[in-house]
């Protein structure tokens, strides 16, 4: 049997799966619903593998695969043994940081030399455009005040790994894309808490010193760590190199997991308002974030690639500030929505911008790596 006729028969039990999901919820057998479900989207995610243009969506759907697991059945990701599975957000987060920093070296902030007005323009448009959104969202919905700083709290938070993946996919200025979310990455323990303050402390408690300290410890503390081990290990760990993606896809998925089950009864209430206010704020990004690019006369693949970094946020880091101030049921919930979100719409882009190259024939320099590197990382 070959490898399609594999995925097929993946497709087939997928269809399956998808019917008796059907008939047990008419019957109103939920208890069975979550599992069904469950398996449907882990055999849709296998499936689509094989499909050379689906094939990036295969991380997201596994997230939908879990995510549904815990709406079902919420129990399973709250307490394990008497712990407290909440308690390990903050160090999974951690320790995709340290990954990412395994990942990084200096080279990698080549073009802000290289390219200083599109990592400027880059950095600026995504402080700016995504919190004032979010703040705008927020201000003309009715959401309860915690969950309105949720949408605010994605906004103000940098980009993440998947943007460079995404920029890679949609052939624009991979450099540019890595250099941009290192930068904003790196200045998020003081933009970000100050943009909170500014923006959302009239719903929900800012305390500027604490989160500026949270996020230097969720943040700088492990990549610091990561780029010393890159430097004295370099060459020497390519175990390291194939391991952290897989551990940050389960780390990302284990936390979103975590928070859907700790938002449960919110996110029923309010999902469908949610997931639609999420949709606005993420396309919007993209939208902007483009015509920021050429406003300033950048090139095409600049535009893209800010495009990308603006529209995509790292939902991971939101989710542990939200820990952190102990909101994460409703501060966190945007980014629990915003997450598997933006993975769809960014990889809907990509593949848009994929077949269409930029008309000066650019498509942006691939040089901080393999290209398998770069696949692998499209975990945040």
């Amino acid at each position: 049997m070959n490898k399609k006729s594999i995925y097929n028969l993946f497709f087939l039990a997928a269809a399956v799966f998808l019917i008796a999901w059907i008939i047990v919820t008419v019957q109103q057998l939920h208890n069975w619903g979550g599992w069904l479900l469950f398996l449907f989207f882990v055999c849709l995610a296998i499936a689509i593998r094989g499909n050379r243009v689906l094939k990036g969506l295969s991380f997201t759907v596994i997230i939908f695969a879990t995510v549904s697991l815990a709406l079902y059945h919420p129990g399973y990701f709250q307490n394990w043994g008497g712990l407290d599975l909440r308690e390990l957000i903050i160090p999974l987060i951690q320790l995709i940081m340290f990954g990412m920093g395994t990942e990084m070296s200096l080279k990698d902030f080549g073009a802000v030399f290289k390219s200083p007005k599109g990592v400027v323009i880059g950095v600026v448009s995504h402080f700016m455009i995504m919190p004032l959104l979010g703040f705008t969202l927020a201000s003309v919905t009715n959401f309860p005040p915690e969950i309105a700083a949720g949408i605010i709290l994605i906004g103000c938070s940098p980009s993440g790994l998947a943007s460079n993946v995404m920029a890679y996919l949609a052939k624009a200025n991979l450099a540019l894309s890595v250099t941009i979310t290192a930068i904003a990455t790196l200045i998020a323990p003081f933009a970000t808490p100050l943009l909170m303050k500014l923006l959302a402390g009239a719903l929900v408690e800012i305390d500027v010193l604490k989160m500026m300290w949270e996020i230097f410890k969720m943040i700088i503390l492990p990549i610091g760590a990561g780029l010393i081990f890159n430097k004295l290990l370099s060459g020497k760990s390519k175990w390291l190199d194939k391991a952290m993606p897989l551990v940050s896809m389960f780390g990302i998925a284990f936390i979103l997991t975590i928070m859907v089950a700790a938002g449960r009864e919110n996110l029923l209430t309010m999902g469908p308002a949610l997931i639609g206010v999420v949709l606005v704020h993420n396309l919007f990004g993209y939208f902007l974030g483009y015509w920021s690019g050429r406003a300033f006369k950048l090139p095409e693949a600049d535009c893209r690639t800010i495009a990308i970094e603006v529209g995509m946020q790292n939902a991971g880091l939101a989710t542990g500030i939200a820990r952190a101030m102990g909101k994460l049921a409703t501060v966190g919930l945007a980014a629990a929505v915003f997450g598997p979100l933006m993975n769809i719409t960014g990889s809907a882009l990509a593949s848009w911008w994929h077949n269409r190259l930029p008309k000066e024939d650019a498509p942006g320099e691939k040089n901080i790596g393999s290209d398998e590197k770069v696949i692998n990382a499209d975990v945040i």
